[in-house]
């Protein structure tokens, strides 16, 4: 039988096999919602086979898409793999990577990570999806992710989690505070100064009371956000000092910002990688998650 499909119908095939709806795996691989139904079209007629059943409301693989997923994956692995050993289609590669992160990962960190990124892959997207822990599961599990960088305080079935690293909790406050000076602070005392703090949406804010239940604060807190990065806008105002994770605060001097450790207890949160167990990355996307683990050993 003649082959009458090529490489790009295979990835078609794959962006609609992992997302299960023809507009998100469409934007996934930068194509049209009728330029991948042409490609399914294509392949379907050329094997001769019904790879999906569609419904309104989902599209999901038949017995022998099923089949057909496992050869065909192996077939890509295989090609991306010769591909990724030429140093001149790094340059040429295209294409869209999702990546859900919580906020506090994402103000400075990734940012950095991005520019890495680009500068070897000049011609793929990175779109970052930068919401609260619920919601970066939620894209996760939901495929408008391709993985995520969130914090985790217990297992979950349906994912995967790599962890990366433990992130401290500390004191940000303004280089003029009275607790600018001090080499660290306990909870104690840091509820006994004006403080903003995190409302009960937060994952952070869930975290931080169980491990500090034992410690009633002195003071009601200023002013409460959703988000740490929106905490720290509130300390440069001068509005007061808050306890945020270490890697949300900048990696070089900051003119107004500086932290202070806090003790009494030390606080962590576990950071890393969220991927769904059913899913396996492109190669590209492999190389953007190897590029954040290599950059998360650093610091």
């Amino acid at each position: 039988m003649p082959v009458n499909f090529d490489l790009n119908d295979l990835y078609a095939f794959r962006a609609l096999m992992e997302f299960g709806n023809f507009r998100l795996a469409a934007e996934s691989i930068c194509l049209s919602q009728s330029a991948l139904s042409r490609r399914i079209d294509k392949l379907e007629t050329t094997l001769g086979i019904k790879l999906f059943e569609r419904t309104t409301r989902r599209v999901t693989l038949t017995l022998k898409g099923h089949a057909f997923a496992q050869r065909s994956e192996k077939l890509l692995a295989d090609f991306e793999e010769v591909m990724a050993d030429l140093s001149e289609v790094s340059l040429a590669r295209t294409g869209l990577i999702t990546v859900a992160c919580v906020p506090s990962a994402a103000y400075y960190f990734m940012p950095n990570i991005i520019r890495l990124f680009q500068a070897r892959y000049p011609k793929v997207r990175v779109k970052m999806i930068d919401s609260s822990a619920a919601n970066v599961y939620d894209a996760v599990i939901g495929g408008q992710a391709d993985f995520g960088i969130s914090f985790s305080s217990r297992s979950q079935p349906d994912v995967h989690f790599q962890p990366l690293m433990e992130d401290p909790y500390v004191a940000a406050c303004r280089r003029d505070h009275p607790i600018a000076g001090k080499k660290s602070l306990s909870w104690q005392a840091f509820y006994q100064q004006e403080w903003v703090g995190l409302d009960k949406t937060s994952g952070n804010r869930n975290l931080l009371d169980q491990a500090l239940q034992a410690i009633m604060p002195e003071k009601p807190c200023v002013c409460e956000t959703r988000h740490v990065t929106t905490m720290l806008g509130m300390v440069e105002a001068g509005l007061g000092i808050a306890a945020v994770p270490a890697m949300s605060m900048p990696g070089y001097e900051h003119a107004l910002l500086m932290a202070v450790p806090l003790t009494d207890p030390e606080v962590k949160r576990t950071v890393g990688l969220l991927r769904k167990n059913s899913r396996t990355l492109s190669h590209i996307a492999s190389e953007l998650e190897n590029l954040i683990i290599e950059q998360y050993q650093r610091l």
